[in-house]
Protein backbone atom coordinates (compact mmCIF):
# COMPACT_ATOMS: atom_id res chain seq x y z
CA UNK A 1 0.00 0.00 0.00
CA UNK A 2 1.07 3.72 -0.64
CA UNK A 3 2.05 5.17 2.51
CA UNK A 4 1.55 8.62 0.99
CA UNK A 5 -2.02 7.53 0.65
CA UNK A 6 -2.50 7.66 4.28
CA UNK A 7 -0.38 10.22 4.86
CA UNK A 8 -2.29 12.77 7.41
CA UNK A 9 -1.69 16.60 7.39
CA UNK A 10 -2.13 19.05 10.26
CA UNK A 11 -4.84 21.72 9.46
CA UNK A 12 -3.53 25.19 8.64
CA UNK A 13 -4.86 26.78 11.84
CA UNK A 14 -3.18 24.10 13.77
CA UNK A 15 -0.01 24.53 12.08
CA UNK A 16 0.00 28.16 12.78
CA UNK A 17 -0.65 28.17 16.37
CA UNK A 18 2.35 25.89 16.69
CA UNK A 19 4.65 28.01 14.97
CA UNK A 20 4.20 30.98 17.08
CA UNK A 21 4.72 28.76 20.32
CA UNK A 22 8.61 28.63 21.15
CA UNK A 23 9.42 30.95 18.39
CA UNK A 24 12.47 31.67 19.64
CA UNK A 25 13.31 28.15 18.97
CA UNK A 26 13.96 28.67 15.41
CA UNK A 27 13.84 26.15 13.00
CA UNK A 28 13.41 23.40 15.93
CA UNK A 29 9.68 22.78 16.00
CA UNK A 30 7.38 20.75 18.19
CA UNK A 31 7.37 18.33 15.77
CA UNK A 32 11.41 17.57 16.36
CA UNK A 33 11.49 13.97 16.85
CA UNK A 34 15.71 13.73 17.35
CA UNK A 35 17.23 13.97 20.55
CA UNK A 36 18.36 17.64 20.23
CA UNK A 37 21.25 17.25 22.40
CA UNK A 38 22.81 13.85 21.25
CA UNK A 39 22.40 15.55 17.48
CA UNK A 40 24.20 18.89 18.51
CA UNK A 41 26.99 16.69 20.10
CA UNK A 42 27.45 14.04 16.94
CA UNK A 43 27.73 17.73 14.93
CA UNK A 44 30.15 19.16 17.01
CA UNK A 45 31.94 15.78 17.03
CA UNK A 46 31.64 16.16 13.02
CA UNK A 47 33.09 19.83 12.88
CA UNK A 48 35.86 18.58 15.08
CA UNK A 49 36.46 15.78 12.68
CA UNK A 50 36.68 18.55 9.63
CA UNK A 51 39.02 20.86 10.83
CA UNK A 52 41.32 18.12 12.24
CA UNK A 53 41.17 17.03 8.63
CA UNK A 54 41.98 20.13 6.84
CA UNK A 55 45.13 20.98 9.14
CA UNK A 56 46.34 17.68 8.12
CA UNK A 57 45.79 18.01 4.70
CA UNK A 58 47.43 21.60 4.71
CA UNK A 59 50.58 20.71 6.33
CA UNK A 60 50.50 18.36 3.87
CA UNK A 61 50.65 20.28 1.05
CA UNK A 62 53.07 22.62 2.50
CA UNK A 63 55.57 19.56 2.91
CA UNK A 64 54.77 17.09 0.56
CA UNK A 65 58.37 16.51 -1.30
CA UNK A 66 59.43 14.17 -4.55
CA UNK A 67 58.82 14.12 -8.14
CA UNK A 68 54.98 13.65 -8.06
CA UNK A 69 54.63 15.79 -5.28
CA UNK A 70 53.06 19.12 -7.12
CA UNK A 71 50.05 17.36 -8.28
CA UNK A 72 49.60 14.99 -4.93
CA UNK A 73 50.37 18.46 -2.87
CA UNK A 74 47.09 20.02 -5.49
CA UNK A 75 44.90 17.28 -4.65
CA UNK A 76 45.57 17.71 -0.82
CA UNK A 77 44.76 21.73 -1.00
CA UNK A 78 41.77 20.64 -2.80
CA UNK A 79 40.92 18.56 -0.15
CA UNK A 80 41.64 20.69 2.86
CA UNK A 81 39.13 23.40 0.98
CA UNK A 82 36.13 20.79 1.13
CA UNK A 83 37.32 19.24 4.63
CA UNK A 84 37.01 23.07 5.84
CA UNK A 85 33.78 23.75 3.91
CA UNK A 86 32.25 20.70 5.52
CA UNK A 87 33.25 21.90 8.68
CA UNK A 88 31.41 24.91 8.12
CA UNK A 89 28.54 23.05 7.19
CA UNK A 90 28.10 21.16 10.43
CA UNK A 91 28.65 24.40 12.38
CA UNK A 92 25.69 26.31 9.77
CA UNK A 93 23.54 23.17 10.97
CA UNK A 94 24.57 23.22 15.10
CA UNK A 95 23.41 27.26 15.35
CA UNK A 96 20.00 26.41 13.25
CA UNK A 97 19.26 23.71 15.68
CA UNK A 98 20.14 26.31 18.30
CA UNK A 99 23.87 25.15 19.54
CA UNK A 100 27.21 26.23 19.92
CA UNK A 101 29.49 25.16 17.33
CA UNK A 102 32.76 24.03 19.49
CA UNK A 103 35.78 25.73 17.56
CA UNK A 104 37.81 25.40 20.70
CA UNK A 105 41.28 24.56 19.31
CA UNK A 106 42.63 23.24 22.93
CA UNK A 107 40.38 20.12 22.54
CA UNK A 108 39.42 19.49 18.70
CA UNK A 109 42.08 16.58 18.67
CA UNK A 110 39.83 14.89 21.78
CA UNK A 111 36.58 15.72 19.94
CA UNK A 112 37.84 14.39 16.25
CA UNK A 113 37.02 10.91 15.21
CA UNK A 114 40.21 10.87 13.24
CA UNK A 115 43.61 11.58 14.34
CA UNK A 116 46.18 14.42 13.55
CA UNK A 117 49.19 12.34 11.92
CA UNK A 118 51.99 13.46 10.26
CA UNK A 119 53.29 11.22 7.95
CA UNK A 120 56.86 11.18 7.08
CA UNK A 121 56.86 10.12 3.30
CA UNK A 122 54.65 11.26 0.42
CA UNK A 123 53.04 7.74 0.26
CA UNK A 124 52.88 7.80 4.05
CA UNK A 125 50.59 11.51 4.32
CA UNK A 126 48.51 9.50 1.43
CA UNK A 127 48.24 6.95 3.78
CA UNK A 128 47.26 8.97 6.84
CA UNK A 129 44.68 11.19 4.75
CA UNK A 130 43.03 7.69 3.35
CA UNK A 131 42.45 6.66 6.83
CA UNK A 132 40.96 9.75 8.42
CA UNK A 133 38.73 9.49 5.29
CA UNK A 134 37.66 5.89 6.31
CA UNK A 135 37.00 6.87 9.65
CA UNK A 136 34.58 10.02 8.83
CA UNK A 137 33.25 7.26 6.25
CA UNK A 138 32.27 4.90 8.80
CA UNK A 139 30.94 7.26 11.59
CA UNK A 140 29.11 9.07 9.08
CA UNK A 141 27.13 6.16 8.01
CA UNK A 142 26.85 5.38 11.85
CA UNK A 143 25.35 8.51 12.46
CA UNK A 144 23.12 8.81 9.29
CA UNK A 145 21.33 5.31 10.36
CA UNK A 146 21.04 7.05 13.97
CA UNK A 147 19.57 9.84 13.00
CA UNK A 148 17.00 7.88 10.64
CA UNK A 149 14.14 9.82 9.81
CA UNK A 150 14.20 12.17 13.42
CA UNK A 151 16.18 14.74 11.26
CA UNK A 152 16.08 14.76 7.76
CA UNK A 153 17.94 17.47 7.23
CA UNK A 154 20.38 16.90 9.28
CA UNK A 155 20.80 13.45 7.98
CA UNK A 156 20.66 14.66 4.46
CA UNK A 157 23.89 17.12 5.17
CA UNK A 158 26.08 13.77 6.94
CA UNK A 159 25.09 11.78 3.20
CA UNK A 160 26.23 14.84 1.27
CA UNK A 161 29.28 14.99 3.72
CA UNK A 162 29.75 11.37 2.62
CA UNK A 163 29.88 11.27 -1.03
CA UNK A 164 32.72 13.61 -0.95
CA UNK A 165 34.70 11.89 1.85
CA UNK A 166 33.97 8.93 -0.51
CA UNK A 167 35.56 10.78 -3.45
CA UNK A 168 38.26 11.61 -1.36
CA UNK A 169 39.31 8.51 -0.21
CA UNK A 170 38.78 6.81 -4.04
CA UNK A 171 41.07 10.28 -5.73
CA UNK A 172 43.94 9.06 -2.54
CA UNK A 173 43.87 5.49 -3.62
CA UNK A 174 44.38 6.86 -7.13
CA UNK A 175 47.07 8.73 -5.89
CA UNK A 176 49.20 5.75 -4.42
CA UNK A 177 48.41 3.61 -7.63
CA UNK A 178 49.83 6.61 -9.93
CA UNK A 179 52.86 6.46 -7.62
CA UNK A 180 53.14 2.79 -7.86
CA UNK A 181 53.43 2.57 -4.07
CA UNK A 182 52.05 0.30 -1.68
CA UNK A 183 49.79 1.57 1.50
CA UNK A 184 50.35 -1.35 3.41
CA UNK A 185 53.55 -1.38 5.99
Amino acid sequence: MNRSANAQFTDTRTLRERARRNVDNGAVTEDYAADRDKVLSLLNEALATEIVCSLRYRRHYHTARGLASASVAQEFLEHAAEELAHGDRFAERITQLGGDPDFCPATLAERSHAEYVEGDTLVGMIREDLVAERIAIESYREVIQYIGDSDPTTRRLFEEVLAVEEQHANELLDLTQQLGQPLQG
